[in-house]
């Protein structure tokens, strides 16, 4: 076994030379990334629509090129499902990732073709791999079986050769045989579709492993977790699996969740490593273990653009960007995803590596009064909140109270505590000033409560999240509770539920 770890370290950290060279030249490596992409793509329709065998600039393209949303491709993508050639994207793209993003209940289907699976998603894992080796020269990381805590959903037949499903499944699906070979639990599992089933057969099977590394979201990594230990009756997970060394998270901000993860790992030598991917590509891997930024991922086929939060109307290119500015995020891909805005708003951290943290969703906001509350705010101060009063958030959403009959507005926090504060004003009263804090629209909004009264916190029993998911039928994978909206739809859907 230490022979086939150590094999398996030294193959995979080859990787690093080539991205410590996109590292040193970005813009060069971008630009061969939209060349080979317009080059690839110009004998298909949309290539022929668009000219890509005269486009000769990133200019060309950005002046011929429309930006895309969802509601642009589905019409493309449909035909693709159901077997059309050639549309988006050269030959036939079988596979299909079902998304409902994390505000809108209607199901998109993001195409992955064999290109994406190959040169984005897998090169992305091993990445993760190889930049964790780097990081930990005496890793026994591939001593041991990896988990992955993966969608609940599985692989289904659009056509006779078109398949869809969470991308965790189809990920598992298609894994190479020396990744199948480390992992658990069985396929079997791994890809059942009902999660309360599928959570009681992998915490039982995934038990008697000896596991080094997880990888999954937070939330529901945390369920097994906890399940695990009640099944087991061990107090830590660091006496079901003493040789666990990492955790790769992604999909949700790790900040409210990570001080429940080192209570219920209880280990000294636990990594975490955050990780930025989405059903329409891999875009950032955490490289240094002492700061929390990605650093944004240059060769996976993905040309990136990006339309500044504060003036919709521009879109720069990577060597146009500016730091510590909101952007949305728009992409080209090698799936066939054009000038596709994924929903995301990101900030630089660095240039030169180019390095990122994800700062919200552009439906994910709360502009009801003018206070531009984004997830970045609500995450930091909730995380200062909770370090400030001793307790543990598990799970939250925020809402709009609407101002009605002289009354001024609000926002209202439902907030499920796992560890609850001993005061909660005090809590609230912290919460408030730590926004206020991080906010300038939101402290303008709040002075002297002229356009905000103080926050209305709503404290939920354990579990109301779990149930209000499970009646939406949005348990497990990568399904994840909507923090942050502009209306009361989830808020008072929530709250009716608590009272049952």
């Amino acid at each position: 076994m230490e022979f086939l770890n150590s094999i398996f370290s030294w193959i995979i950290k080859k990787r690093i030379h080539q991205i410590e060279l996109f590292e040193k030249y970005p813009i060069e490596v971008q630009n061969d990334v939209f060349k080979k992409l317009v080059q690839t793509a110009r004998n298909t329709e949309w290539g022929k629509t668009y000219e890509y065998n005269t486009i000769q600039s990133y200019q060309d393209y950005k002046k011929r090129v429309p930006i895309q949303d969802y509601e642009d491709v589905k019409k493309n993508v449909l035909r693709m499902k159901h077997g059309e050639q050639d549309v988006l994207w050269p030959g036939e793209v079988k596979w299909f990732a079902k998304s409902s993003g994390t505000t809108n209940d209607k199901s998109k289907f993001i195409p992955v073709s064999k290109e994406s699976l190959e040169n984005c998603h897998y090169k992305a894992g091993k990445d993760l791999l190889s930049i964790y080796c780097n990081n930990k020269e005496n890793s026994r990381l591939f001593s041991g079986k990896s988990l992955v805590v993966g969608g609940s959903s599985q692989v289904n037949q659009f056509a006779s050769d078109s398949y869809y499903g969470d991308l965790s499944a189809i990920i598992i699906r298609n894994l190479p045989f020396w990744v199948e070979y480390r992992r658990t639990p069985d396929l079997s599992i791994a890809l059942m579709s009902e999660w309360e089933e599928k959570l009681e057969k992998l915490a039982s099977s995934t038990a008697q492993e000896d596991v080094t590394n997880i990888a999954g979201v937070p939330s529901w990594t945390l369920v097994l977790l906890n399940r695990i230990l009640e099944i087991t009756g061990k107090k830590s997970i660091a006496e079901v699996w003493p040789h666990l060394e990492l955790y790769m998270h992604g999909g949700v901000s790790f900040a409210p969740y990570k001080k429940q993860f080192q209570n219920i790992i209880s280990s000294k030598t636990i990594n975490y490593m955050e990780t930025y991917n989405a059903s329409e590509g891999f875009f950032g891997i955490q490289n240094d273990l002492n700061s929390a930024d990605m650093l944004l991922m240059l060769d996976y086929g993905i040309f990136y653009e990006f339309i500044p939060c504060n003036n919709p109307d521009k879109i720069h290119s990577l060597e146009e960007v500016e730091l510590n500015k909101n952007y949305e995020l728009v992409i080209s891909t090698n799936a066939g995803l054009w000038r596709y805005k994924i929903g995301d708003t990101i900030q630089f951290t660095s240039l030169y590596p180019f390095k990122i943290v994800v700062t919200g969703r552009v439906k994910q906001h709360i502009n009801v009064f003018g206070e531009e509350l984004m997830i970045d705010n609500t995450e930091k101060a909730l995380k200062i909140a909770c370090e400030k009063t001793d307790c543990l958030v598990s799970d939250y959403t925020v809402a709009p109270v609407f101002m009605e009959e002289g009354n001024k507005g609000r926002h209202e926090w439902l907030i499920e505590f796992s560890k609850p504060p001993q005061n909660l004003d005090y809590f609230s009263e912290t919460l408030d000033n730590a926004l206020k804090s991080l906010n300038s629209d939101y402290e303008a909004k709040r002075y002297k409560g002229l356009a905000l009264e103080n926050l209305l916190l709503t404290p939920l029993p354990v579990g109301t999240f779990y149930k209000w998911m499970k009646k939406r039928g949005k348990l497990g994978g990568q399904n994840k509770v909507p923090r942050l909206s502009n209306d009361r739809k989830y808020a008072d859907d929530i709250k009716t539920l608590s009272e049952c």
